[in-house]
């Protein structure tokens, strides 16, 4: 197949570019600097612009680009956040939709940030959206993909919960305080986290770029959300450390304000039921043969 990607240089970009060259399949990657590789195409959603064979003979179009948003969140940062999701995926719809022969499927990186905080609610595809500021992003993100929607175009919609990897996200901050043995439950400790290995995570983009029948949101989690408290646990088990210093919740508001609050406060239980459905094969379901794999210590078999 010919797949084109925009944010391939992210976290799970990278890793998809790389499962996707492995499998033969012809690659172009949207990039926003001049460059000489035969296998890119410029564009730039800031200015709206975009070169016209971007979409030429492609099969599929994957978005995975955005701003990095575990940073405080001020005006400036907010709207930063909110423009690099909603223009790029606007940009690429639009012209998907004007596209003498489209691609049939244009699939975009969303998240779980639309549920908020839920407490210990399980969710799915067809629960409403919550509050706060990331469920806002998430719904104007996906609002974006209209246009290739209304054009026929099949556009699935990929939820990411928490992707875990030592090479970046959300783990990757984690781990200096556990391996000093310093590390432990955030706030009450009772905050569900959604979590999926970087591996099935890209595992589920190229099912879903298989899957005609997958369409609109997709939770891309495990089946086994765990409450923060049995994370840190189950994370210092598995790095031979202490995991039980607390982090109040006072200081993660204080020094992380608004994005603490929503990112690391907030309950979101979530699970994969559109995945699940379709027959998806998670390789990693619970978290400590997923966080033994991530981290390099799963027993030789």
């Amino acid at each position: 197949m010919k797949i084109t990607v925009a944010g391939s240089s992210g976290l799970i970009g990278s890793a998809l570019l790389a499962r996707l060259r492995a499998d033969r399949h012809d690659v172009v990657r949207l990039v926003r600097s001049p460059t000489d590789d035969a296998d890119s195409v410029r564009w730039d959603p800031g200015t709206g612009s975009i070169e016209s064979d971007a979409f030429k003979d492609a099969d599929c179009v994957v978005h995975l680009g955005g701003a990095f948003i575990a940073t405080r969140w001020t005006v400036q940062n907010k709207r930063r956040i909110m423009e690099s999701r909603v223009n790029g995926t606007r940009l690429l719809s639009q012209n998907l939709a004007d596209a003498k022969n489209p691609p049939r499927t244009f699939i975009m990186a969303s998240a779980i940030g639309f549920y908020g905080d839920r407490a210990d609610e399980t969710l799915d595809e067809a629960s409403d959206r919550g509050d706060g500021f990331l469920a806002d992003v998430v719904e104007a993100w996906e609002a974006a993909a209209q246009p290739a929607c209304d054009a026929g175009i099949r556009v699935v919609k990929m939820r990411f919960g928490i992707v875990l990897s030592r090479a970046g996200g959300a783990l990757r901050k984690m781990l200096p305080p556990f391996l000093v043995g310093a590390g432990g439950p955030i706030g009450s400790g009772n905050q569900y986290m959604s979590w999926i290995t970087l591996d099935d995570a890209v595992s589920s983009i190229l099912f879903a770029i298989e899957q005609d029948a997958l369409e609109g949101p997709v939770n891309i989690v495990t089946p086994s959300p765990v409450t923060n408290r049995e994370f840190s646990k189950v994370l210092g088990k598995a790095l031979r450390r202490p995991s039980l210093l607390p982090l109040p919740a006072a200081v993660v508001r204080l020094l992380m304000g608004e994005m603490g609050d929503e990112l690391l406060l907030a309950s979101t239980r979530v699970m994969p039921g559109k995945l699940t459905a379709a027959g998806f094969d998670f390789r990693y379901p619970h978290l400590e043969e997923g966080l033994k794999h991530v981290l390099g210590r799963e027993q030789p078999t």
